[in-house]
């Protein structure tokens, strides 16, 4: 047996689609995306919401709200009182605790600071800016940085863990959403009526109806958290693969909410992504292929530090609009769905699909 395993040759089928039409407050651009599947009808359902967008005045409106990434350490404190006066303490100190975190890294800058206290478990959550870094191991590192600190210099706490859950990475939990981990973008697209109706084949009403009854009302019946979209996870997991990112990220990133309204027959069309954990730097992102993609998305350029990670984060997000909206007028009408994944998936199987 080897000491280490060969990396496999083998590659996910990868096809570019688009352009979408984007602008916003980060990007003012017409980008081809990579998606990186197995599930081949995502490649033409993305590109007609990429279609939609070159057709309507402004695009997909990208707007990023907010920026940053966490890690929770987790003590141990004589009580809950101990727990209570540390953390009151940590709070007036914040700039020290900046000066600490910034030793750590040339990017990595203390934001905030939240926590929670359970019997005599003190969570401390550290947020971050990390440049164009997605952040996992800058932030880790930090917290190493910060823990060795606050024990050196506050009596009663104990170490339990460098993560206490309450970041959150990779599990679906409403605290991301609500405090924010990653890239916060909202992505909005309005499409006047004879559009919908002429390439979408249904109506700004119908959607919006199908979003409440399935998106919202049944998402809530199987007990979602933060989450009401039809399939956000399809198009983020084919993005975070083509542009090297870590796949599992999508079980956060994919906690996001589809809206939609009838604006007198135009539809409205909205997809919120709080959680979106992204970079351009970093673990997998010196692959060649990894490398070629980014620079053709325009996210290799010289620009400040955490703008290439944010352009990445706007066409991610443009990307998964693309894809809800395609199908969400799919399901408007009976049998379509399954029509184009018994002509594509076929076609694909019959004549290959070159990675």
């Amino acid at each position: 047996m080897k000491d280490t395993d060969d990396i496999s040759s083998a590659a996910v089928p990868l096809r570019w689609v688009g352009p979408v039409r984007i602008t916003g407050n980060v990007v003012d651009d017409s980008v081809d995306i990579p998606l990186a599947t197995y599930e081949s009808p995502l490649w033409p359902s993305v590109g007609r919401g990429a279609r939609i967008s070159t057709l309507t005045e402004r695009g997909v409106v990208a707007t990023l709200v907010d920026d940053r990434m966490t890690r929770s350490i987790l003590l141990e404190a004589d009580d809950a009182y101990a727990a209570h006066t540390a953390v009151e303490t940590l709070k007036s100190q914040f700039p020290q605790l900046q000066e600490v975190a910034a030793g750590s890294s040339r990017f990595a800058r203390l934001i905030d600071l939240h926590h929670q206290i359970t019997g005599n478990l003190l969570f401390l959550r550290f947020e971050f800016t990390t440049g164009d870094a997605s952040g996992h191991n800058m932030v880790t590192l930090a917290c190493d940085h910060l823990m060795n600190h606050i024990l050196a210099t506050r009596p009663g706490l104990r170490y339990v863990s460098i993560s206490g859950n309450y970041c959150t990475d990779k599990k679906a939990t409403a605290v991301n959403g609500i405090l924010g981990r990653g890239k916060n973008v909202v992505t909005e697209l309005l499409i006047p009526r004879d559009i919908v109706e002429r390439r979408l084949h249904t109506t700004a009403r119908q959607v919006v109806e199908l979003n409440i009854r399935k998106n919202l009302i049944g998402t809530l019946l199987a007990g979602g958290i933060r989450s009401a979209n039809a399939h956000y996870a399809n198009m983020l997991l084919a993005f975070y693969l083509a542009t090297g990112q870590d796949a599992a990220n999508i079980v956060e990133g994919s906690q996001g909410i589809t809206h939609a309204e009838d604006r007198a027959g135009d539809l409205y069309f909205s997809c919120t992504l709080p959680n979106l954990i992204v970079g351009t730097i970093g673990n997998g992102k010196d692959l060649g292929f990894v490398d070629e993609n980014l620079t053709r998305l325009g996210c290799r350029q010289d620009r400040d530090p955490g703008d290439n990670a944010r352009r990445l984060a706007v066409i991610a997000a443009a990307a998964v609009l693309c894809g809800e909206l395609s199908l969400m007028a799919a399901q408007t009408n009976s049998g379509e769905l399954m029509r184009a994944h018994t002509q594509f998936e076929r076609s694909t199987a019959s004549n290959g699909v070159q990675p």
